[in-house]
């Protein structure tokens, strides 16, 4: 708690760092990917029984990073596990636990997400975490899923600087309800497109001729590209595009975290995961070498849930038809597309490690050349 304490006395502290309560989201700006409408929140939380909570760490000159945790319900996950499947776009990156989950089908810890080099502490700290619920006396062993990004442009990253007990902040302070946004949690150190990336979600709820379900999305977004929103080629008006001197090309990875309330099995995710990468290639991703891009998905649907233990040796699982997935595939595609242009509208300018500065999207070019390209009038 002391350590808590004073992470968030430097972080109030410092003004470089200071949040900009009235960076707005994509549709305060009229950004409104796809046809489907969201949620009442626009977020993962719009899928119920989804929790989120971050830790977030900004000390001294060079530390800037975090974690983000993601609960797909609020009991006990081992327990009670949910299908769940795990895409991978480009395999740069350490994404922990991701075997398991596609042999099985099956996620049973929260979900970590962190820097390149903290993944093993948020392992560790995952695995106490399941050991110490009520009920998982006897267990002997777990399989947790951490993910990550590589903040080492804003953040000292060789010093590993969170601790089992940070992560362990991040899961606790899961709540349902508004996720922040941005600059936070693994999101804190995190460079897209040239400009400051962070934390983004966004939702979509079908209708109810199509099944009334819902698919949020929450990403970490540390990639790079050509950066295109809405349609408008706005990394290259701005002059910051990836194979362009101002802006290395391709750095980072991409961590994208899909749940739904439809029942899926784990094959089903799989394909509905794979529709996530649709959504970041709309925002000008060019998958690069050195980009790990990774799509976690899960279901929480109750008709779907995996008992860690039970007297019947099959069960009955009414799972939603093939079919009937493709309104969830462009679901998904708007999500993911909305999520990535939220953290980038909601991240605040960053300096940190080396004196290294990561500005945040200027707003008021933005909405010019939105203007502009909406008038037909682009140059």
């Amino acid at each position: 708690m002391r350590r808590l304490l004073l992470v968030s006395l430097l972080a109030a502290s410092l003004p470089l760092l200071a949040q900009d309560p009235v960076r707005p989201r994509a549709r305060a700006l009229g950004i409104e990917p796809g046809i489907f409408s969201p949620g009442p929140l626009n977020a993962i939380t719009d899928v119920e029984g989804v929790r989120v909570g971050h830790f977030t760490l900004r000390e001294g000159e060079d530390l800037r990073t975090g974690a983000t945790a993601i609960l797909p319900h609020g009991g006990n996950v081992f327990q009670e596990k949910v299908p769940a499947a795990i895409v991978v776009g480009n395999g740069f990156g350490k994404l922990v636990g991701s075997t398991q989950v596609n042999e099985l089908g099956q996620l049973e810890t929260p979900i970590l997400l962190t820097n390149t080099m903290n993944v093993w502490e948020a392992a560790a700290a995952l695995v106490d975490y399941t050991l110490a619920q009520p009920g998982n006396e006897s267990v002997g062993s777990v399989n947790p899923v951490v993910g990550e990004t590589n903040d080492g442009f804003l953040s000292n990253i060789r010093r590993r600087p969170l601790r089992p007990e940070d992560f362990l902040e991040a899961v606790r302070a899961a709540t349902p309800g508004p996720v922040e946004e941005g600059s936070v949690g693994a999101g804190t150190g995190t460079v897209a497109f040239g400009f400051k990336g962070g934390i983004g979600t966004s939702s979509r709820r079908l209708p109810e001729s199509l099944g009334g379900h819902t698919v949020g999305v929450l990403v970490q977004t540390n990639y790079g590209g050509i950066l295109t929103i809405d349609g408008v080629p706005v990394g290259r008006e701005l002059g910051r595009y990836a194979f362009q001197e101002y802006v290395e090309p391709g750095s980072g990875s991409c961590m994208m975290v899909v749940a739904t309330d439809a029942p899926l099995d784990a094959r089903q995710l799989e394909r509905l995961a794979r529709r996530a990468l649709a959504g970041m290639a709309r925002t000008g991703a060019s998958f690069s070498h050195g980009s790990g891009d990774y799509v976690i998905a899960f279901s929480t649907a109750e008709s779907v849930r995996i008992p860690y233990r039970s007297e019947q040796p099959a069960g009955e699982v009414t799972l939603l038809r093939d079919d009937q997935l493709s309104p969830l595939f462009q679901a998904v595609a708007e999500a993911t597309e909305e999520a990535i242009y939220n953290s980038l509208l909601r991240a605040t300018t960053v300096r940190g490690y080396q004196g290294h500065e990561a500005q945040a999207l200027p707003l008021d070019q933005l909405r010019d050349l939105l203007e502009r390209y909406r008038r037909g009038t682009q140059q």
